[in-house]
């Protein structure tokens, strides 16, 4: 099993910058590809990102390309989320969660999540 803490979460300004991380304890951290899930209220669950075992490859959701990068440190057991140029639309929980299988975009490929954390962006 692989237990995954977000942190980094907060209230930003729309145009600010947060960096989000996600800590990992258990299985070896390097087994999975990790992605980044977001839900705002009376939403469903979107994808966000996600970044391959070695951290070689990437994919984003066309919402946030360009202005979120998502990279993994295996040393540190723990992937990251940098987010820039905010916007109020980006007002969500922020999960992060592992996958045994291919990079995948949807949440139900994801065997492992953390418990979120809160980004709000004010206009």
């Amino acid at each position: 099993q692989v237990q995954l803490v977000e942190s980094g979460g907060g209230l930003v300004q729309a145009g600010g910058s947060l960096r989000l991380s996600c800590a990992a304890s258990g299985r070896a951290f390097g087994d999975y590809n990790m992605g980044w899930f977001r839900q705002a209220p009376g939403k469903e669950r979107e994808f966000v990102s996600v970044i391959n075992r070695s951290g070689g490859n990437t994919a984003y959701a066309d919402s946030v390309k360009g202005r979120f990068t998502i990279s993994r440190d295996n040393a540190e057991n723990t992937a990251y989320l940098q987010m820039n140029s905010l916007k109020p639309e980006d007002t969500a929980v922020y999960y992060c969660a592992a996958t045994s299988f291919a990079m995948r975009r949807a949440a139900s490929e994801y065997d492992y999540w953390g418990q979120g954390t809160q980004v709000t962006v004010s206009s």
